[in-house]
């Protein structure tokens, strides 16, 4: 049965994240608050959980563009290639904040993600997500829950969000309305810097 739990990301109770990472370490799924849209995100390491993701989104899991959400930049060097110093430099001034980077993947990404060269990785502006990835140990795989009506692409009442996910997911974090914008995406993996896409996070920062 599907649980909605409040979270504050002035100050996350310890007790409530603990019972997050719990749901995750049993191969839950949950629906979280970033800086940008609500997220739908299991644990990188559950091989079950990220199959029900794929399947929630009707994508093969080794076709699935998923992202990972990091606690700081200290987690990349497990996941990616080394970085230089001019792309570093650029992650240190964005993040945390709303962009998703792109960036090249090395030997240690999960199995399933093997076959993958790039990854795209997440340090939210948020508390909760990060605190909840701080906990865990290892980041957690995360994609955006979009809207079924094309007027309000994401949903941001973390209770009519619970109400639509209940049936499918193990938890709801209700951190307060999200946002209807999502990430910047950009992609780091050669010398020149690409927009993808162009979201909440402000391009004049790169």
């Amino acid at each position: 049965m599907s649980q909605l739990i409040k979270i504050y990301n002035e100050n996350p109770n310890e007790k409530a994240i603990a019972k997050v990472v719990s749901v995750l370490k049993n191969g839950g799924l949950i629906i979280y608050p970033t800086d940008t849209v609500y997220g739908l995100g299991c644990d990188i390491s559950n091989n079950r959980a990220l199959e029900r993701i794929a399947k929630l989104k009707g994508v093969k899991l080794d076709k699935a563009k998923f992202s990972f959400i990091c606690y700081d930049l200290s987690n990349l060097s497990e996941y990616v290639r080394q970085i230089d110093t001019p792309t570093y430099k650029i992650l240190k001034r964005a993040l945390p904040g709303a962009y998703t980077f792109i960036l090249n993947g090395n030997n240690n990404l999960p199995k399933v993600f093997k076959k993958k060269k790039t990854v795209g990785i997440r340090i939210p502006d948020n508390n909760i997500v990060r605190e909840i990835v701080k906990e865990l140990g290892n980041p957690i795989v995360t994609t955006s829950i979009r809207d079924d009506d094309d007027v309000i692409e994401y949903t941001t009442d973390p209770e009519l969000i619970f109400e639509k996910w209940k049936s499918k997911v193990d938890l709801v974090i209700d951190g307060g309305y999200g946002d209807n914008q999502a990430s910047t995406v950009i992609d780091l993996t050669t010398d020149e810097i690409k927009i993808i896409r162009e979201g909440k996070g402000d391009i004049d920062i790169i």
